[in-house]
């Protein structure tokens, strides 16, 4: 596999899991990703357990297809082979906090200065201009601020509940990518490189569409609804005898076939159900009719109903199941990669397919320091100096 992104060298400067990601995707789609990381390596090392054999299965999940470098940026030596890196690099992702770069003289000025095609992808808690330009960012802080925990949960009155995946952060380092990206297109067109701004905060936000239209529209704020949708009825998951069914009958079409599905032809008869601005004012008498139709049946039961009728439909399943399931096998959605020292490794693959230039997991997650030497000698270092760098610390090797 080669990836549309096959020649493009990536320096990531990033922990824990957005600026991660954001290397990871690019790594996926044939970029070569160099992780610099420091002595005691990215955080993600410690978050522990699980363990694959001795490594951390996070650190493993968010760093494979990366190549690994350890530096002791407080050394100087180690600040001048970062800056001679950077210098022959296309993409640098970071996720510091505001200033850090600039502090070690790498500031995207400094760097554009020496390499006028440089793409920076920039990635942090709340974006590098406005007033909260300079705090630090978590995912639970973004999903907080950004709305999304005031409509995730079981309903009114309920405490606010967080999305169980940290979107925020997986959706910034989806956006940074997508704006290196787009940046090497702007690139090939003008010969310039340039900053790539995205954060936590705002990757929260594009995830409220919906009801962010709701509130344009009306002046008011939408609440959580569990598994319901805030335009649509019926939308949701559905208790069924032995777990746990989601139907979408997102229009007219729909919501009449689901009916004739479940024998429940009485309830296309209620005025209260009619049209789907009916069925959205009248969502909870809803939802009990059709609790109680589900109710009746397995959820494999119904779903073969559903399915041989044309409804969309389909189980609520645990991650184990999803793993499973024929569908995410033949997408190549979970794959496995053969790593030194923990063996076999699942991960899960790539989820955009490119007919022309196939990407997807290109190796393991490196050791700290694993490839050190390597990477230090494609940077111009002969074997002495890199002998000197590792005597000093400077740059650490597996």
């Amino acid at each position: 596999m080669s990836g549309p992104l096959r020649g493009i060298r990536v320096v990531e400067l990033a922990h824990i899991m957005a600026g991660p990601v954001c290397g990871l995707m690019l790594a996926d789609m044939g970029a070569d990703v160099v992780k610099v990381e420091k002595p005691a390596g990215d955080d993600t090392r410690r978050m522990v357990p699980p363990k694959v054999g001795d490594e951390s299965a996070a650190y493993l999940m968010m760093n494979r297809g990366k190549r690994g470098i350890a530096l002791d940026l407080k050394q100087a030596p180690a600040l001048e082979a970062l800056g001679r890196l950077l210098d022959g690099a296309d993409i640098v992702i970071e996720n510091y906090r505001m200033g850090t770069m600039e502090r070690l003289g790498l500031g995207y000025e400094a760097l554009a200065a020496r390499n006028p095609g440089l793409i920076l992808v920039e990635i942090s808690g709340f974006g590098r201009t406005g007033p909260y330009a300079a705090r630090g960012g978590f995912d639970l802080i973004a999903q907080g601020m950004g709305g999304l925990m005031a409509i995730t949960g079981e309903g009114p009155g309920r405490p606010p509940v967080k999305v169980g995946a940290p979107v925020s952060d997986i959706t910034a380092g989806i956006l940074g990518a997508m704006g290196a990206c787009a940046a090497l297109e702007s690139r090939r067109r003008t010969g310039r490189g340039q900053r790539v701004d995205t954060s936590l905060f705002e990757a929260a936000i594009t995830h409220t569409y919906w009801q962010s239209a709701i509130a344009f529209a009306t002046g008011e704020s939408p609440g959580p609804m569990g598994s319901a949708h805030p335009l649509n009825a019926p939308y949701q998951a559905f208790e069924t005898a032995d777990g746990w069914i989601c139907v979408g009958a997102a229009n007219q079409a729909n919501w009449e076939r689901m009916i004739g599905l479940i024998g429940a032809e009485a309830l296309g008869a209620d005025p209260r159900f009619a049209s789907n601005a009916d069925r959205m004012a009248n969502r909870a008498a809803l939802e009990a009719a059709l609790n109680a139709i589900f109710r009746t049946r397995g959820t494999a039961d119904w779903l073969a109903t559903l399915e041989a009728g044309g409804m969309p439909a389909g189980p609520v399943n645990s991650i184990a199941e999803m793993h499973a399931d024929p569908q995410t096998l033949a997408r190549e959605m979970v794959v496995e990669t053969e790593h030194p020292t923990a063996g076999r490794v699942p991960t899960l693959g790539l989820p955009v397919k490119f007919s022309e230039t196939p990407g997807g997991v290109q190796g393991p997650a490196p050791r700290l320091g694993e490839h050190t030497a390597e990477v230090l000698a494609e940077a111009g270092y002969d074997a002495a100096e890199i002998a000197a760098l590792l005597a000093s610390g400077a740059a650490i090797a597996a």
